[in-house]
């Protein structure tokens, strides 16, 4: 019965931005997080519009879930790759896995892949959603279902925000919910291949992604800490 509590908090959140801050559009990793608001905004708030990052390094698992999800929802996903020109002088100037000698390469090429195409997707948009967690990561602990982004200038909700792992999965088992298959293979969280692994028992969900780097700041740069913060709670019934 929780879980089904929290559920409604969800849709009333989703009807809410759908409704009341439109345009709203929903950034879909294709992760656990993503695929339980994916089943809700098709089922409740379908004027939500839903678009992925296609980074041009993601695993096989994740354009297989992209096309399966289209097929099951029928609903079309909005796919923003990065800018050419720009993979392509980084590529050639610092090579194909610069991301590994150090954090501001790694940032840079989160940048172009990542927080670039992210924000024409938020161009003209009033909110955007995301499947942010709580207890993700060290970074993410003090974020809110409502809050307001000051980079892109608009609303973001974060529906999922207090919610576990294990009612994230509790959700997508209970309700049929299509899921990447990578999560079968160890892999908590899901970003591009070259820099997300599988963890180990009793390590952070959080410890595949970036692993050679500091756990307290371990972001692409998609939602800084700095960038955003809490406003009125205006999605509660």
């Amino acid at each position: 019965m929780a879980l089904d509590a929290q559920t409604e908090d969800v849709i009333h959140t989703l009807k809410m931005a759908e409704s009341r801050f439109a345009p709203a559009a929903f950034a879909n990793s294709l992760g656990a997080e993503d695929m339980v608001l994916t089943d809700l905004i098709a089922r409740h708030a379908p004027g939500i519009e839903i678009f992925t990052l296609d980074t041009g390094r993601l695993n096989p698992e994740t354009y297989a879930l992209l096309d399966e999800v289209r097929r099951k929802y029928g609903i079309g996903i909005r796919v923003l790759f990065p800018e050419s020109e720009a993979v392509e002088e980084f590529v050639n100037r610092h090579g194909p896995n610069a991301f590994y000698e150090s954090a501001g390469l790694r940032k840079t090429c989160c940048f172009i892949r990542k927080v670039a195409p992210l924000g024409r997707a938020l161009e003209g948009k009033t909110s955007w959603i995301t499947g942010l967690r709580q207890e993700q990561a060290p970074t993410r602990g003090s974020i809110a279902v409502q809050e307001w982004d000051d980079a892109h200038q608009l609303h973001k909700f974060n529906p999922l925000a207090g919610w576990t792992h294990d009612e994230v999965w509790a959700y997508i088992r209970e309700n049929d919910v299509p899921y990447n298959g990578l999560h079968d293979q160890g892999y908590p969280s899901i970003g591009c291949a070259p820099c997300t692994r599988p963890i180990a028992e009793g390590e952070d969900i959080r410890a595949g992604r970036w692993w050679w780097e500091d756990p307290h700041s371990k972001e692409c740069g998609l939602h800084p800490a700095s960038a955003s913060r809490k406003t009125e709670n205006l999605t509660a019934p």
